[in-house]
């Protein structure tokens, strides 16, 4: 019987489910959504919202305390900076985990672990996805920005710079190409 035991243990040592959270908990926050297994994920949302919860708070000590669990420094300036304050009214209930089915090769039940946003955000979210893709398409169909005129010729009596760069192979001050034989492969019987 596992009494008064509240965590899983998720068949792993102490530090590398430490170590396996933080990774979780840091790429949730710096992706807004990820895919792993349900207990993973149910795990890592106490943590994450903890977290947040920190973050709210906002002050030097909360933001010491998020900084020794999440490993990267950019991914804490965007918990304080943008994710907390979507938070500002809320108490408590910053993540979902969505059922998404099993795994191929285990049979591992897997799930969405996510921010929950307003729908204020979702659109906001929805628009730029819809104006990424419109750039998108727009640079392959070809149409580029207009190019600007070269500068014009210099003046008669100065010649131009020579590129930096490679040698363009045949030219005046290029070695004759070298020939070698081709390597042959020995086989032995």
């Amino acid at each position: 019987m596992r009494h008064r035991k509240d965590h899983r243990k998720l068949s792993r040592t102490a530090s590398h489910r430490r170590a396996l959270l933080r990774n979780l908990v840091t790429a949730l926050f710096e992706h807004e959504r990820i895919a792993t297994t349900v207990e993973k994920a149910k795990e890592a949302r106490r943590l994450a919202e903890r977290l947040i919860t920190f973050g709210k708070q906002g002050d030097v000590a909360a933001r010491r305390h998020v900084d020794t669990f999440i490993t990267r420094p950019e991914v804490t300036r965007k918990l304080f900076a943008t994710i907390a304050p979507w938070y500002a009214e809320r108490q408590g209930g910053y993540t979902r985990v969505i059922r998404i089915g099993r795994r191929l090769g285990d049979a591992g039940e897997t799930a969405y672990l996510e921010l929950v946003k307003t729908d204020a955000q979702k659109e906001a979210a929805r628009q730029a996805r819809i104006a990424a893709a419109e750039a998108k398409e727009r640079a392959l169909k070809g149409d580029k920005p207009e190019k600007k005129p070269k500068a014009e010729a210099a003046p008669a009596g100065e010649a131009e710079r020579p590129k930096r760069g490679r040698k363009k192979e045949g030219g005046p001050d290029a070695p004759a190409p070298s020939k070698k034989a081709p390597r042959r492969s020995v086989t032995t019987g």
